[in-house]
């Protein structure tokens, strides 16, 4: 049964709000879209909720109209503001020999459990880069496989609370209720790396009007993830004071003149700030020193964000370019020139059925990734912000919760119980200390009960 989702792109300078329908074969039909410009965000967060519920509820609007239809519940993005990474790693005896779905959630779990997240950050995605079958490394996927022992070594990505917050109240505030939220990047990734690209490493970059947002791919799985406060409304500042014009205008003469190619010596003639009634001439090779100057100090920092991530060596399909600042004429060269030997690719994102052509842009990238998600187009396992195990082939969830003390067992139980009944059903993993007959036939039992249960 085909179902509509709606997915919000809650970008630094515009919200996009797509509706799609999915199919049972997870064919994705784009059936609405609307655009609106971010008021209430600063570089991609929430800075004033009732200003940005406004500016969402304009987008949604607009796609519920063209759409024909009136959805509720949402996927949105989050900006790679304010969020932290972290690797952990889970490992479990499997006691069947086979491992089945539940095997490889319990292990995920486990490795989530042990993370050290701070009490004010909350985890947004949790990424498999790494399954361990007894000894053997790198295995692209465990299910089925004959074992005895599961590992799992995972990329967590971690959000502040409050931040993660004001996103959901604004778009609350705007009548819609937020069903999953996704990492910008991350989606943006979704929309514009092919299996290829994915499986050889990549980095991608999202470059927007007010921030830039970076992911390293390697081994089909995010790796590292990185965020700048750097974007193309940066330029139009830049050339703002430089020609000491207005900023409506710097930002024309940018989307106009604005070039990394070499330059003519033309004269352009613009207002001068403050005083309206007065003009003065520029030469476009100002132009150009200018925005060639923003540019290059973006892409260096770029650069050095990709060496510190120490996976250089990984991104084999080079670096991918997106989001509406990749537009800008000749920064492929630029980037080749800045990132040494490594291939670079502008990219928009993969074109679907119903894809208006006003969303075919590189800007879009994040809005079609989020679509895109939601039909299961997503890294084979994962973790996501709502605590559930995702995986391509997933079945309709089920109330069962994982006791992450130990990752060999699970048990029934529910949010109310209290800690004390949580401890009294926990199994401990083997330990040198011997337990009492009474306990260990506990165990036992509990042990025969779940199995006839799973």
């Amino acid at each position: 049964m085909s179902k509509n989702i709606l997915a919000i792109d809650i970008g630094s300078t515009k919200i996009c709000a797509i509706i799609a329908t999915i199919q049972d074969d997870d064919s994705i039909s784009i059936i609405g879209a609307g655009i609106g410009k971010a008021n209430g965000l600063r570089k991609g967060s929430i800075t004033n909720i009732e200003l940005a519920s406004k500016s969402i509820k304009t987008a949604v609007s607009d796609a519920q109209r063209v759409a024909g239809t009136d959805i509720k519940k949402a996927i949105v993005s989050i900006s790679g503001a304010y969020t932290k990474s972290l690797n952990s790693n889970g490992v479990i005896n499997i006691q069947t020999k086979e491992i089945s779905y539940k095997e490889i959630e319990q292990v995920m779990r486990n490795s989530l459990h042990y993370a050290n997240i701070s009490n004010e950050y909350e985890a947004l995605h949790t990424l498999p880069y790494n399954f361990r079958v007894d000894d053997q490394d790198f295995i692209e996927d465990p299910l089925g496989m004959n074992a005895s022992r599961l590992e799992v070594e995972t990329h967590i990505i971690t959000t502040q609370k409050s931040n993660l917050n004001n996103l959901k109240r604004a778009v609350k505030g705007a009548g819609i209720e937020v069903e999953n939220v996704v990492l910008s990047s991350y989606a943006s990734s979704i929309a514009v790396l092919n299996d290829d690209e994915k499986e050889l490493g990549a980095a991608v970059i999202d470059m927007g009007g007010n921030s830039s947002n970076i992911s390293i791919f390697s081994g089909n799985s995010i790796r590292y993830n990185d965020f700048l406060g750097v974007g193309s409304n940066h330029i139009t500042s830049d050339l703002s004071m430089a020609l000491h014009t207005p900023l409506n205008i710097a930002d024309s003469v940018k989307l106009q003149y604005g070039s990394l190619l070499t330059p003519t010596n033309d004269l352009i003639e613009i207002p001068v700030i403050g005083d309206d009634k007065n003009t003065h001439e520029v030469s476009i090779e100002v132009v150009h020193n200018v925005v060639f100057a923003r540019v290059e100090e973006t892409l260096m920092i770029l650069a050095q964000f990709i060496e510190k991530s120490g996976l250089k060596d990984q991104i084999g399909a080079g670096v991918v370019l997106t989001g509406g600042f990749s537009k800008m004429e000749g920064i492929r060269d630029l980037a080749i020139a800045t990132f040494g030997s490594i291939p670079i690719r502008l990219a928009k994102p993969i074109v679907m059925d119903g894809l208006f052509d006003n969303l075919r842009g590189p800007e879009f990238s994040g809005a079609v990734g989020l679509v895109m998600y939601a039909a299961n187009s997503y890294t084979p396992y994962e973790i996501d912000v709502n605590k559930k195990v995702r995986h391509k082939n997933e079945l309709p969830t089920e109330n069962i919760s994982v006791n992450f003390t130990n990752p060999q067992n699970i048990s029934i139980a529910s949010k109310d119980e209290s800690d004390e009944k949580e401890v009294a059903k926990m199994v401990q993993l083997p330990s040198k200390d011997k337990k009492s007959g009474n306990e260990a036939g506990v165990m036992n039992k509990f042990w025969n009960w779940a199995n006839q249960l799973f």
